[in-house]
């Protein structure tokens, strides 16, 4: 350390920046597992959660919502504010068919300083968006990238939202990314009571990359009815009700375990 920096002012840095970053820990896997579940989103043991960020996007949204039309399932969007104010007919009609309109921040940045009042006008800003083009308060918060800090925990908390991260996930924002490879990734992590992570936009991803989540879907969601779950929103994730066996891994007839809560690195 440089003679010219006393150790009393730095240490007050150091125990800064632990306070600000160390929430964000709960992106590890095992962090989630064993400290905070429903962080994680562990909901109803025989209901999946189907969420989607970083739209929305006029060009992709909408094919995601005829697919999930066709499927006959619910979803939940976490939005970015600074596209809900561009795009707002794409975030009325996402509302309009049913689906739950969630909050994924302002704009898809990362958090290296602490910044709490910009971070609470941020997420109040992406709420007030969202409550005026659908006329609902949105529920639940979505750091981008998963990073949620100390900050971004207080503005949320402080704006009325629940944070949550996902249980398994596609790597679908990459551009080696096909439905095959999403449906893989996302069945080797996740059991009943999870909740799943996938993009309808390719705003902040590899270009054309959503055509391999949107690939996935029909797949995906048969997958999830044979193993005897629901498929549907956060909304739902804790009340669904269905008449099945015990929960079961895919892939794994038979099996039964706890939801999981996985995911080797990091997109959101």
């Amino acid at each position: 350390m440089p003679e010219s920096v006393p150790r009393a002012a730095v240490l007050p840095l150091a125990a800064g920046a632990l306070a600000h970053i160390g929430p964000a820990a709960t992106w590890l896997p095992v962090v989630r597992r064993h400290l905070s579940p429903r962080l994680a989103g562990a909901g109803h043991p025989r209901h999946v959660a189907l969420t989607f960020d970083d739209g929305p996007d006029p060009v992709s949204t909408p094919l995601f919502l005829d697919a999930l039309d066709g499927l006959g399932v619910r979803a939940t969007f976490f939005v970015l504010g600074d596209a809900v104010v561009r795009h707002p007919g794409v975030v009325r009609e996402t509302a309009r068919r049913g689906h739950e309109v969630a909050v994924h921040g302002w704009s898809h940045d990362r958090p290296w300083l602490p910044a709490p009042v910009r971070e609470l006008r941020a997420v109040r800003r992406a709420v007030a968006a969202v409550q005026d083009v659908t006329g609902v308060t949105p529920q639940w918060y979505r750091p981008p990238y998963g990073i949620l800090t100390s900050g971004r925990w207080a503005a949320a908390r402080a704006a009325g939202l629940r944070p949550v991260l996902w249980t398994a996930w596609g790597r679908d924002w990459t551009a080696t990314a096909t439905p095959a490879s999403v449906r893989a990734t996302v069945e080797a992590d996740l059991g009943g009571g999870g909740t799943v992570l996938l993009h309808d936009t390719d705003r902040t991803a590899a270009p054309d990359c959503w055509r391999a989540a949107l690939g996935a879907l029909p797949d995906l969601v048969a997958d999830w009815r044979a193993a005897g779950w629901t498929v549907g929103p956060l909304a739902d994730h804790g009340t669904a009700v269905v008449h099945a066996t015990a929960p079961r891994v895919l892939g794994r007839p038979g099996a039964v375990r706890r939801p999981p809560v996985s995911g080797r690195s990091w997109h959101g």
